[in-house]
């Protein structure tokens, strides 16, 4: 029987590379993020690549649609054998920790930890009635160290990496792999990257981060579920 991964945020960066080598190990792939057009796009070149994807569109800002967007994956692929999950909040920008505000908080809090939650919720009783699985996630290191005038979304990440590591805990014994990766780098192809060298030709600051393949972290995350080794790893 072919295994699935759903991959929720397939934006450019460790989404696609998450689709593509996934795909090369004989995954059927879901690809979910918000708008058709680019997820049609990349499930053709998926095909071209003898990878089967299929594209479904779902607002992962919305928790309370995970229902719906859950049943939808499973009229094409049933209860994916694995799920990644890495989108980002929209008009992403961090904020000094002295600015941070409690509506900012809670504005990245449903795409961030509650779309999450609901769909641990959908999938993982598969998971666990079959004795294998995965929870995959990819992403910035400020989750797990607070950096300087980079606050804003980093603490809720960090509050999704604590419900990881214990739902980690609780499901290692019966076969459901929860893998992070934290990546303290800007990742190649993506908005973050093209902005980043817009600023360094400007002559602006910029912090001085190294760059990251994202189809070598996309290796490292399939490396880690394959050895089930460590939990989470650590770039840059």
């Amino acid at each position: 029987m072919t295994k699935s991964i759903a991959v929720f945020g397939t934006g450019p960066g460790v989404g696609q590379a998450i689709a593509r080598r996934y795909g090369k190990e004989g995954y059927e792939i879901v690809l979910v993020a918000r708008r058709q057009g680019p997820l049609d796009a990349l499930a053709r070149e998926l095909a071209a690549e003898g990878i089967t994807a299929h594209a479904v569109t779902g607002d992962l800002d919305q928790a309370d649609a995970v229902a719906a967007l859950a049943e939808r994956i499973r009229e094409r692929v049933g209860d994916p054998a694995a799920l990644y999950y890495g989108p980002a909040p929209a008009g992403l920008a961090f904020v000094p920790a002295a600015a941070l505000t409690p509506e900012l908080v809670q504005d990245r809090l449903p795409i961030t930890l509650y779309t999450l939650m609901a769909l641990v919720r959908e999938f993982l009783p598969a998971m666990v009635e079959r004795g294998d699985g995965a929870i995959l996630t990819a992403q910035g290191a400020a989750a797990v160290e607070g950096r300087p005038y980079m606050s804003g979304w980093p603490p809720v990440l960090a509050a999704q990496r604590n419900y990881l590591q214990s739902l980690a805990g609780e499901v290692a014994d019966r076969g459901v792999y929860v893998g992070r990766l934290y990546i303290g780098a800007r990742i190649l192809g993506t908005p973050f990257e093209a902005d980043y060298q817009r600023r360094l030709a400007e002559g602006e600051p910029v912090s001085d981060l190294p760059a990251a393949d994202p189809a070598e972290l996309a290796d490292i995350l399939w490396d880690m579920h394959s050895a089930r080794e460590r939990q989470e790893a650590f770039i840059g």
